[in-house]
């Protein structure tokens, strides 16, 4: 979730427009979804002829889901469901050829499981990267198709295009596997895109310390600005693409350890 511009503090705690949207809108883009969400094993929801492509959360590591999509609450979350000693990392933007393998390659040496918040587009040019994501048990996260920081001025129409579509980008790059969270572009949330992605299982995810990586600050600025945050609650934003990321990937092989030398458990956003 690169801010471009700076927009910290937005994703924190959500921004939620006041704007009242009709149920006809969200009760069309469901329609929408509900044709065409099941493209990996070749036939409509609609028909009821064969199984829903897999809730994330089948394999290590990850929620334990039934295949089924179920709704979730559509607040945004920002707990942790190892409870008050737990931390969440989670990664944006990517997946990205040059920075997403050596993300995963520090989060498996320190034994990490991590919520990777992918863009639909991403997702479809690299599924490679998508897949290997699933296999080493972290979770799937829908951050739209074009990671479009304003679209909570944008119509319902354009906002359920950004989430949905990329949802199927991601479910398809993965081989049937669902996001499970949907985190706005910015935190550019509207009650409308929040409802949305929580009637598809999706819950709206926030963040509790801003790393700022995507500045580029110096991997000892990203580390300390974690080791001063991380009082501020579970959810810790990095990122995997959007630019160079190599102070991204030296910050994180050191807090990883330091917040497990200070008693904090990795998990995973409460859903």
């Amino acid at each position: 979730m690169v801010r471009y511009g700076g927009e910290r503090g937005r994703g924190q705690h959500g921004r939620v427009l006041a704007a009242a949207i009709g149920v006809t809108a969200l009760a069309a883009a469901t329609s929408v979804w509900t044709a065409s969400a099941d493209p990996v094993v070749g036939r409509t929801a609609r028909t009821g002829a064969a199984a829903a492509p897999a809730a994330q959360g089948a394999g290590p590591g990850a929620a334990q889901g039934t295949g089924a999509r179920q709704r979730v609450s559509a607040s945004i979350a920002h707990a942790s469901d190892r409870g008050a000693r737990g931390v969440d990392i989670t990664i944006d933007d990517g997946p990205d050829p040059v920075w997403t393998p050596q993300v995963l390659r520090v989060l498996r040496e320190n034994g990490v499981k991590a919520t990777f918040c992918m863009v639909g587009t991403q997702a479809k040019a690299h599924p490679d990267l998508v897949e290997a994501v699933v296999a080493a048990g972290h979770r799937l996260c829908d951050h739209t198709v074009s990671h479009d920081t304003g679209m909570d001025r944008k119509p319902p129409s354009y906002q359920a295009r950004e989430i949905i579509d990329a949802a199927r980008m991601i479910t398809e790059a993965s081989g049937g596997v669902r996001p499970v969270y949907y985190r706005a572009p910015g935190g550019a949330f509207t009650p409308y895109s929040r409802s949305l992605a929580a009637s598809h299982g999706m819950r709206p995810l926030g963040w509790n310390v801003d790393s700022e990586d995507f500045r580029r600050p110096g991997s000892a600025a990203i580390v300390a600005t974690v080791e001063r945050e991380i009082a501020n609650g579970p959810t810790v934003l990095f990122h995997d693409a959007g630019g160079d990321r190599a102070q991204t990937v030296a910050a994180l092989r050191e807090v990883l350890p330091w917040l497990r030398r200070q008693g904090y458990v990795f998990g995973f956003p409460v859903r």
